[in-house]
């Protein structure tokens, strides 16, 4: 029998209905949201957050974008939705826009419902274009949840889910902060990484690899922009032994590191390129993969064996075609660059000069992490790999009494305020976390 709960306050009957993910049940306190506005998120008690987490780094447009709100009406009151095998304005839109802002040779898009779909499709279209079967991917890496996604992640989150039947091998990809390759300077950290994953694939059998998976600029494993040329001898590897190239741009992408996908900011080109997040700001659901033409054109009388009920669903692509419009006529990907260099970049710099527990600052466009360490010469993390810890916890703690609501993993705080954020609210943004980084600065243990 149901349970009458009608007499719950908001937060009880969430937590006695709602099974959340990624959480452990009974210790979840989660905000209780009554409304969001660009960068403002507002509680059902009145109290205003300010955005700087862009939810899960996907509200590039921020919240509740007037253009993109009016598309989804106007697209709701035509057509809700059709079965994906009927054509659509909304959808085939949506690709054009999407194409002619992607690499050159791009030719077609496969619609999804989100991230993680579309790194499954990606690999089975790699598999299937290559007739070969293992995958590489990068430790520092997510990429999905599913079941060939969760497999391709290096985070601990693919743990619990991996047993090893998913052809997928791991690599690590360059990192000089924390190199596994004793690395000094950038060029080392490249040379050595890049060596490392040549001699991977000679003893994992080139003939017997399908596709890279790779992020740009890897997101919740610590935004670390790979340093110049790794992705172009990534590229010039795949070339040389017949290995599809996928970048991972569900994060990076649309605005998000200042282009609007980020590896454009690296002159390479990829075969498939994964996108969803910033693509409609997460208004509704949708995801995809941009296929180049010899992939494409490996199913042209060959029936690709996959697809989704709500494969470029009209609303999603309304979403996504008023976002790309809004983004361009706004000029949102030059704000993110803008923003990044002129603001994000330099306060954060001198937030790590005042704050020793900042080990280091990397990112690009509205796309930064801060490493913290208890200390800056044996750069100790403030959390352990894979966990949080008490240190942790009450830096965040420090942040939510900011009211500055932002994304965190592990050790790291990221700074990924929606595109759309000012010189103003970037500031106010760097001014609330330097007084909750001022809170906890007992933490620092080092000299």
């Amino acid at each position: 029998m149901a349970t009458d709960r009608s007499a719950l306050s908001s937060l009880e009957r969430e937590k006695a209905s709602v099974f959340h993910s990624w959480s452990a049940q009974a210790s979840l306190n989660p905000m209780m949201v009554r409304d969001a506005r660009g960068l403002t998120v507002t509680a059902e008690d009145g109290t205003e957050y300010l955005d700087f987490s862009s939810q899960l780094v996907n509200t590039n447009v921020g919240h509740q974008h007037p253009a993109v709100v009016r598309a989804i009406q106007e697209q709701a009151a035509t057509l809700c939705t059709i079965a994906p095998q009927h054509g659509y304005v909304a959808r085939y839109r949506a690709a054009e826009l999407i194409l002619e802002r992607s690499f050159d040779g791009a030719a077609k898009v496969f619609f999804t419902n989100g991230g993680t779909e579309a790194v499954e499709h990606a690999v089975r279209l790699a598999r299937l274009h290559t007739g070969r079967h293992k995958v590489l991917a990068a430790y520092r890496s997510y990429h999905g949840a599913t079941s060939t996604s969760i497999n391709l992640t290096g985070d601990p989150r693919r743990w619990p889910n991996d047993q090893g039947t998913a052809g997928v091998v791991h690599f690590f990809g360059p990192f000089l902060y924390r190199s596994v390759f004793h690395a000094t300077t950038e060029a080392e950290e490249c040379a050595r990484a890049l060596e490392h994953l040549e001699n991977l694939i000679a003893f994992e059998g080139p003939s017997a690899i399908a596709a890279i998976v790779l992020e740009t600029i890897p997101g919740t494993a610590g935004i670390m922009v790979p340093p110049p040329g790794y992705l172009a001898g990534v590229r010039a590897l795949c070339d040389r032994f017949g290995i599809v190239y996928i970048a991972d741009e569900v994060m990076a992408g649309f605005g998000r590191a200042g282009a609007w996908f980020a590896y454009q900011l690296f002159d390479v080109k990829p075969d498939l390129v994964t996108f969803a997040k910033g693509v409609n700001s997460g208004y509704v659901p949708l995801g995809g993969v941009v296929i180049n033409e010899a992939i494409s054109a490996t199913f042209n009388d060959r029936v690709y064996p996959g697809g989704l009920t709500y494969s470029g669903h009209p609303l999603a692509c309304a979403a996504a075609v008023a976002t790309i419009e809004a983004m361009e006529d706004e000029g949102i990907v030059e704000n993110a660059r803008r923003v990044g260099d002129d603001v994000l970049r330099p306060g954060l710099m001198e937030l790590a000069a005042r704050h020793r527990v900042i080990g280091e600052v990397r990112g690009t466009g509205v796309f930064f992490a801060l490493d913290l360490v208890s200390d800056r010469a044996t750069k100790e993390p403030l959390a352990p790999y894979g966990a949080s810890s008490p240190a942790m916890a009450e830096l965040l703690a420090a942040c939510k009494a900011e009211r500055l609501l932002i994304f965190n993993n592990f050790n790291r705080l990221h700074v990924v305020p929606p595109c759309v954020v000012t010189d103003d609210e970037a500031r106010d943004g760097l001014a609330r976390l330097d007084r909750a980084l001022g809170a906890v600065a007992h933490l620092y243990q080092g000299a």
